[in-house]
């Protein structure tokens, strides 16, 4: 599945954000710029879990169709491409976990392509429509995911006219709120492709090597129990025992309770409890 890595947008885009952290050195620092960081960091963590990976890649709950849009809107501005190229490969992936056909597997293709190779060519830009015809009817889906530059680049306007709005800076806001949370963003994501495949525990036995990290999933809000996941891919909760934190499924239960979420799927009662820690 490999393809040399090519100069295109999302590549050279990809190098200038990573060098953009640096001038972070010579801006002014408070504390305030850092929780901002964070802040938009956990709001759009939140919105690629729940969004991108387990509501449109898994349908694991329901939502109404304006919830649905804002929740894309949010996730896109992790300039992690559009809500249906992310839902489409994420299918494939499983699909075809740790095969050669397996877009981003460490196993076959090793760490580095896995985190951060097979995004940066150009061979993965297109996806197979009809493998996201659920969400593809949509036309306001169709619309972010055709123009999926367009939600970070509107984060960013945002958080410079807020750092220059409340005083903080903003060029400092830009890059602490903008620039180190997406790229911050973009590395905790990608280590569930390149690390929970080969880093961890296995409660399960699957067919593929996905395991269990309780250090990604505090990165990753829930997401590193990954051998869970791929064992019963439909499950809304992750972490299926009570010391396995998963503040995703603990934010869309609360939702559920205002009926803004509807119809979350649990893991089995009956595999809950398996022979493996």
């Amino acid at each position: 599945m490999r393809k040399p890595f090519a100069v295109t947008v999302t590549s050279v885009s990809f190098v200038l954000l990573h060098l953009a952290c640096l001038t972070a050195v010579w801006l002014a620092f408070s504390w305030k710029l850092v929780a901002l960081c964070v802040g938009l960091y956990l709001i759009r963590m939140f919105a690629v879990t729940a969004g991108y990976h387990r509501y449109f890649s898994h349908r694991t709950y329901k939502l109404g169709r304006v919830p649905q849009f804002l929740l894309a809107f949010v996730a896109q501005t992790s300039a992690q491409k559009g809500v249906l190229w992310w839902a489409a490969h994420h299918r494939h992936h499983h699909r075809f976990s740790d095969t050669a056909q397996d877009l981003h597997s460490p196993v076959t293709d090793g760490f580095w392509w896995s985190h951060v190779g097979w995004i940066l060519s150009d061979a993965h830009d297109h996806y197979d429509t009809r493998s996201i015809e659920d969400f593809g009817r949509f036309p306001e889906l169709r619309f972010l995911d055709a123009y999926h530059w367009l939600c970070p680049w509107l984060l960013g306007t945002a958080t410079f006219a807020f750092g220059a709005w409340t005083g903080i800076g903003a060029w400092e806001s830009l890059v602490w709120g903008f620039v180190i949370s997406t790229v911050l963003l973009w590395h905790g994501t990608f280590c569930i492709n390149s690390l929970t495949h080969v880093w961890g525990t296995r409660r399960f036995d699957t067919k593929d090597q996905s395991r269990n990290n309780f250090v990604l999933a505090l990165i990753t809000l829930g997401e590193g129990w990954h051998n869970n996941h791929h064992h019963y891919q439909a499950s809304c909760r992750q972490g299926i025992r009570w010391w396995e934190f998963d503040p995703t499924f603990y934010a869309l239960k609360i939702l559920s309770w205002v009926r803004i979420v509807r119809d979350i799927r649990p893991f089995p009662a009956s595999t809950v409890v398996a022979p493996r820690p």
